[in-house]
């Protein structure tokens, strides 16, 4: 990355930064309370390495195989969201790859991932995908399974629970997505009321709606073209 793309993406992300700050004070919070994670899919490791120089630490990826390449260079530094849609096949890998798995969409799955992280001796952050659009081509379980599920995975050894992650339907006009988020903070916070869990993180919010997104009460954003431009590589899972 030369001097003149680092300087764009230090703009990208100051201005990132400030629109996240109006946002959480317009649902009375402060910027610290919502967390930013790079969405990396498809871009070299040396964008992600700007990237911790700048002092973001958390970052996203899709494909688990995309991930290995770039943890081979980069190495132990920064923490790392599975943010895509996760086969079974792929638990073993991803469970030495990444620190959280934000898409966990069925027990058997999260059984899986619970059995691995075991057998590793380790613990994994995870969060439910949570498919409140009901948007045919999205993955994640309907919002009437999400407390069974959430008692289920709670109770499973490996893995701690967080809270829920969704993506809205992509609008020209990021406003219809609020139903989205408001939606699914609803649904947290009832659950919350009737299990007593603890669920503090709502993963919502992408390029194109994450002010909505925290205005609606998100405390984690997974942000990719508008903080790093458009996808430079392609990689499969």
């Amino acid at each position: 990355m030369n001097p003149f793309e680092e300087s764009i993406l230090q703009e990208r992300l100051m201005a990132i930064q400030q629109r996240i700050a109006a946002a959480a004070r317009k649902s009375g919070r402060e910027s610290s309370a919502i967390r930013l994670v790079a969405a990396t899919k498809s871009h070299p490791p040396e964008v992600l390495a700007e990237l911790f120089a700048l002092g973001i630490r958390d970052v996203g990826e899709n494909r688990v195989q995309e991930a290995a390449a770039k943890r081979q260079m980069l190495g132990s530094k920064g923490i790392w969201h599975f943010i895509g849609h996760l086969q079974k096949n792929k638990v073993h890998a991803a469970l030495h790859l990444f620190d959280w798995v934000q898409s966990i969409d069925s027990l058997a799955l999260a059984q899986a991932l619970s059995q691995g992280a075991t057998s590793l001796g380790r613990t994994i952050s995870v969060l439910i995908q949570v498919n409140i659009s009901a948007e045919a081509s999205k993955f994640g379980i309907p919002p009437a399974s999400a407390e069974a599920l959430t008692l289920e995975v709670n109770m499973l050894p490996g893995l701690e629970l967080h809270g829920f992650f969704t993506i809205a339907p992509f609008a020209d006009n990021p406003e219809t997505s609020r139903p989205v988020f408001a939606g699914l903070r609803m649904l947290r916070d009832g659950i919350q009321e009737r299990t007593g869990i603890s669920l503090p993180i709502l993963s919502m919010g992408m390029s194109h709606d994450y002010r909505i997104a925290v205005e609606e009460g998100s405390t984690m954003v997974r942000i990719g073209t508008a903080l790093l431009g458009q996808r430079r590589t392609h990689s499969g899972q």
